[in-house]
């Protein structure tokens, strides 16, 4: 698989003698975007525990089996109630926490897109942000959270997102409150996920709610401390850049701390972190986010918050609407070499080669041509501008490749459909394979007529 850095060795420069403890390592499993099969997960939940896993936050939308009024969130290939309960006793197996996330305020594209909810958008035309001033809106969040805790009895957490509720203060009735100064964008957050909270406590008196911190960094520690969300939500921390600023999410976490809060989540990225339309995975990227996530927890104040654990998120769309980035299966080495490095507190050859063993692969690595981008771009193909001794060191090497891909696109389409529903199948082979095939077909094409005009010089 691709570390994306030519001949780098995967071995890390930074290493620990003890991994500092960092609570529950969850695998986040975002099925808003190419939901694989229950079958797959049957086979990849026992792979995760083996590398380090020690639950899964599992991100529903529009694969949960909602029923009534909220049948029409489903998707038509949504889990049934049987797949979910299967999942749990594996996951009961395995030792495996597992816990539910439902977006109740950003990101309810799946939710608001339907004509049934339209009229809960904050701005009408966009249907990311749930109105927070509606009662119907609390009905359905309420109504969400009891059919997803119906299934999963026995958690000690849910998710509720929060995060990037793009929109918020723009709706009318909000402008209106807010040009009254009777709130404020701060507020109408805070307001409504207390709200939220407060519902999953009052009815399921064992389950906390966790949040995603974004919302949260630039409210005020007074007006958050007076908001008294530490006493109702974990925040989920979350950074997934590999130059991660380990000093300034220090002040953040203290930041936190002096709020109230005295529980915590990390969450990093395995995948789908690096570009929206990303097909590869960088391994070398998501493993230096992974140690700087460390070197953060090695210098945690313990006597004072509590790290609950951290979510290696693995994102599958960047919202409801855009494209596939890196499928699950091709971020798994990723994935693997993730968790072994928050397991051991470093990721060295012993690491690597636990990986290769449980992953049945020879290498972490795959080295890019370069003389193509050099010798051999568009313009050159354009002006039949090609130096005649280049093409030596890829020809054989873009035949063979182009070979390759004729023959397995046929594999290719049975091993996903083996994994995937038919319409995951379509739009990653309409999105991804056939732009590349037709790419590969004209290089192959235009140097053919490279060495043809040569051959004839």
């Amino acid at each position: 698989m691709a570390d994306g850095q030519g001949d780098k060795p995967m071995e890390a420069d930074v290493k620990m003698h003890k991994p500092p403890q960092l609570g529950l390592k969850l695998v986040h499993l975002d099925l808003k975007g190419a939901p694989p099969k229950i079958s797959y997960l049957r086979e990849i939940f026992p792979l995760f525990a083996d590398l380090g896993a020690d639950g899964i936050l599992l991100e529903y939308e529009d694969m949960f089996p909602y029923e009534g009024k909220l049948q029409v969130l489903k998707s038509p290939n949504a889990y049934s109630p049987s797949d979910i309960k299967d999942l749990m006793v594996l996951a009961k197996t395995l030792k495996f926490e597992i816990i539910p996330l439902v977006q109740t305020f950003g990101h309810m594209e799946f939710v608001l897109k339907h004509e049934a909810f339209a009229h809960l958008r904050e701005v009408k035309a966009f249907p990311n942000t749930l109105n927070p001033h509606k009662e119907e809106s609390m009905e359905l969040v309420k109504s969400m959270i009891d059919q997803i805790m119906a299934i999963h009895n026995n958690i000690k957490w849910i998710h509720i997102g929060s995060d990037e509720v793009y929109y918020l203060g723009e709706g009318e009735e909000s402008k209106q409150l807010i040009e009254q100064g009777q709130t404020n964008k701060n507020s109408l957050f805070t307001s409504h996920v207390k709200a939220v909270a407060s519902y999953i406590i009052a009815t399921h008196s064992n389950v906390k709610p966790i949040i995603w911190d974004d919302m949260l960094r630039n409210i005020s520690a007074d007006k958050l401390k007076e908001s008294m969300l530490d006493q109702l939500v974990e925040p989920m921390i979350w950074v997934y850049n590999a130059d991660l600023d380990v000093n300034k999410m220090l002040l953040q976490i203290q930041k936190y701390q002096g709020m109230g809060f005295s529980q915590i989540w990390f969450a990093s990225a395995f995948k789908g972190a690096t570009g929206a339309a990303q097909c590869l995975t960088s391994i070398s990227y998501h493993l230096a986010n992974h140690l700087q996530w460390l070197n953060v927890a090695e210098t945690l104040p313990r006597n004072s918050i509590h790290l609950q654990g951290i979510a290696l998120t693995g994102w599958q769309r960047y919202d409801h609407f855009s494209v596939l980035c890196e499928l699950l299966p091709v971020g798994i080495p990723s994935l693997a070499v993730c968790l072994q490095t928050l397991r051991h507190g470093v990721f060295s050859l012993k690491e690597e080669e636990y990986v290769k063993r449980s992953l049945g692969c020879k290498s972490l690595r795959i080295d890019f041509p370069r003389y193509i981008r050099g010798w051999f771009s568009n313009y050159h193909r354009k002006r039949k501008y090609v130096h005649p001794g280049i093409i030596q060191n890829f020809e054989g090497e873009v035949r063979s490749v182009y070979a390759l891909w004729e023959a397995a696109i046929s594999k290719l389409r049975t091993a996903m459909e083996r994994i995937y529903y038919p319409d995951t199948v379509e739009e990653w082979i309409e999105e991804h394979v056939n732009p590349a095939l037709t790419r590969l077909q004209c290089l192959v094409h235009d140097m053919d007529e490279a060495l043809a005009s040569i051959d004839i010089k």
